[in-house]
């Protein structure tokens, strides 16, 4: 006897196979960043940064040219599909049209470089902060020097990274172990990606944000220097969503939430200040050897 619902079901199933199974992250709670250091390290960073700090040249004639970042990208995928990672060219041009877009306050502009495809479907489900399977996968297919941007899209299924939109280094980590630089982000993060409220490309402009040298707005909570920014008001913890008005450290005006280096959704996102941008200006300056 046909059974409608029963060859409906076939039918869906049929073309899920085809189609290909979307990982098991994209829906997520809120914005999930793997870049973290502890006060310690903060401290020594700052310190080395202050000591060694680069100071603006005295003209910037060159500096246009100095200033454009050559992006590498390298797409890790678990099979040939969209679905499975493999995202297409078209995702990678409007992701670098949303950073020149994000940084053009800072005059920061970037240019794709080169891009390389890589079937693996260990590196695309468990790369992740600190694991052996990220290092491996970086000194394989790092590009560039410490003025390269190289941006590596996985799947953050399991391990380290479950469940991450990304995660960065810091301009000051690239002396001590160059072939790790760069960002690591979610595929579908990209714009128009599936990871809803987070398919903006605003995860590859905060991945990069700590790239060129920034803390998140809630490094510190309340207390203490913060992210080392002084015109970025204290907050206590990560904001989510877009939440208007929120205010969680008295005295200092309301939560960042429209910072880039907040954790607020891709559409709340619109802004770095002009402190950050002073910031990142001197941070590229001095381990980068960009100008701007």
């Amino acid at each position: 006897m046909f059974k409608p619902a029963a060859a409906l079901a076939l039918l869906l199933a049929a073309a899920s196979a085809v189609l290909g199974s979307p990982v098991s992250n994209h829906t997520l709670t809120g914005r999930t960043c793997g870049t973290s250091i502890t006060e310690e390290k903060m401290r020594a960073n700052e310190a080395h940064f202050l000591a060694n700090l680069v100071p603006a040249p005295a003209s910037k004639v060159n500096a246009a040219a100095a200033a454009t970042v050559s992006v590498y990208f390298h797409v890790i995928s678990k099979d040939s599909t969209a679905a499975g990672g493999n995202i297409p060219d078209s995702m990678i041009a409007d992701q670098i049209s949303v950073l020149n877009e994000d940084y053009a306050s800072s005059g920061l502009s970037f240019v794709l470089a080169g891009t390389t495809r890589t079937v693996n479907s260990q590196w695309f489900n468990q790369v992740g902060p600190d694991s052996s399977l990220q290092t491996t996968m970086k000194r394989q297919l790092r590009q560039g020097g410490a003025a390269a941007l190289n941006v590596y899209t996985v799947g953050f299924v399991s391990g380290s990274g479950q469940g991450l939109l990304g995660y960065s280094t810091f301009p000051s980590d690239y002396s001590a172990n160059p072939t790790d630089d760069g960002c690591v982000i979610l595929f579908s993060s990209l714009p128009g990606g599936s990871t809803q409220r987070f398919n903006e490309g605003k995860t590859l402009t905060h991945e990069a944000g700590h790239w060129v040298g920034l803390y998140h707005t809630f490094q510190g909570g309340c207390s203490g220097s913060g992210d080392q920014v002084s015109d970025t008001p204290p907050e206590a913890s990560p904001a989510s969503g877009c939440p208007t008005g929120r205010d969680t450290c008295s005295g200092g005006g309301v939560d960042p939430i429209h910072n880039y280096m907040d954790y607020s959704d891709d559409s709340c996102m619109n802004q770095f200040t002009a402190g950050q941008t002073s910031r990142m200006a001197a941070q590229l300056r001095t381990y980068r050897g960009i100008s701007i």
